[in-house]
C-alpha cells in the first residue's frame, strides 16, 4: 500500500490508521454486496432446468466462475475475521495493510468471476467467437477501470483535480474526519 503523501496535522497517526480502515470497510461494502449476488446466483445456476444443457467448456466456465466468487467472498470478508483477532491490540496498521492486499485480492477474483460468468452466459447465448470476444471486452473494462485507471492516476494533485474541483478543503471540518480525502 502507498503510503499518504500527505495528512492533516491536526490528525494523529492512530487517527490516520483508524480513518484509513473505516474507508476501507466502506469500500469493501460495495464489493461485498456485489460479490455475494454474484455467488449467490452461480450456486443456484445448476439447479436450472437449462444446466443440464451446458457443455463441457460451460461447465469450466461455470467452475471457474463459482471458485473465485467463493474465494472472492472469503478475501473481501477476511478483514472483518482479522478486526475481530486483533481487537483492542492497537495493531490497527497491520490491520489496514492485511485489509488491503485481501481487498485487492478478492477484488482480483471477483474481476476473474464476473468474466467468467459473461463467458458462461455468452457462450450458452451466442456463437463461441463472439462468446469469447464479449468476455475479452468486459475483462478490458474491468481492467480499465479496477486496474489501470487507479495506477495511471496515482499521482493526481494533492489538492485540486483537472477539473479545479477542491479535494481537500479544511472549511468548517475538524481534524480527523475531513470529507474528500483519499486513504
Amino acid at each position: 500500500m502507498a503510503p499518504e503523501k500527505r495528512r492533516s496535522p491536526q490528525e494523529s497517526e492512530k487517527q490516520r490508521w483508524d480513518r484509513n480502515f473505516a474507508d476501507l470497510l466502506q469500500e469493501l461494502r460495495v464489493a461485498q454486496t456485489g460479490v455475494q449476488i454474484l455467488f449467490a446466483f452461480l450456486l443456484t445456476l445448476p439447479f436450472s432446468n437449462g444446466f443440464p444443457k451446458a457443455t463441457d467448456f460451460q461447465k469450466d466456465t461455470y467452475m471457474v466462475a463459482l471458485i473465485s466468487a467463493a474465494f472472492a467472498t472469503a478475501l473481501i470478508i477476511s478483514p472483518v475475521a482479522f478486526h475481530r483477532a486483533l481487537f483492542r491490540q492497537g495493531r490497527k496498521p497491520e490491520l489496514v495493510r492485511y485489509s488491503h492486499r485481501m481487498a485487492s485480492g478478492g477484488l482480483a477474483c471477483m474481476l476473474v468471476s464476473m468474466v467468467a460468468s459473461v463467458l458462461l452466459v455468452t457462450d450458452f447465448v451466442l456463437d463461441g467467437r463472439w462468446a469469447v470476444a464479449l468476455s475479452v471486452v468486459t475483462a478490458g473494462w474491468f481492467l480499465t477501470f479496477w486496474a489501470i485507471l487507479p495506477v495511471t492516476h496515482r499521482n493526481w494533485g494533492e489538492d485540486d483535480d483537472k477539473d479545479g474541483y477542491v479535494m481537500d478543503d479544511d472549511s468548517g471540518v475538524s481534524g480527523g474526519n475531513r470529507a474528500g480525502r483519499d486513504a
